[in-house]
């Protein structure tokens, strides 16, 4: 059997183009599933016919911030950001995200916290 197959999606949602082509090879080299989005608009487009068990997502993007995206989804988030001042990590910490990383993230650290989420998620 694959192992892929059955492999937990993982979703990436971040305007910067390295930062996502940097986390799905991590991502995909741990063995999960991950599909990379540019936009929040991007990520709803193909939700509705796909499934993620987790969402890596930058909170700083134009049209839709991560806090408003997370607020629309049932699914774990973990936040990025390159702004963890502390009124962003009081608000993180207030919307039930799965966890935060601050960017640059470390490959073993945002693995560490896929994992952890994806565990814990409801099945």
């Amino acid at each position: 059997m694959n192992e892929l197959l059955d492999a937990p999606t993982i979703a990436i949602v971040d305007d910067d183009a390295s930062v996502r082509r940097s986390l799905l090879r991590v991502v995909r080299s741990a063995g999960f599933k991950a599909e990379i989005f540019a936009s929040a608009r991007e990520f709803l487009d193909w939700l509705p016919r796909n499934q993620a068990a987790c969402l890596v997502l930058d909170i700083q993007m134009s049209e839709m911030s991560g806090f408003d995206l997370q607020r629309r989804l049932a699914v774990p988030v973990i936040f990025m950001t390159a702004h963890d001042d502390a009124s962003t990590i009081e608000r993180i910490e207030k919307s039930g995200a799965a966890g935060h990383l601050r960017k640059p993230v470390d490959p073993r650290t945002v693995l560490r916290a896929i994992r952890q989420a994806v565990s814990e998620a409801p099945r």
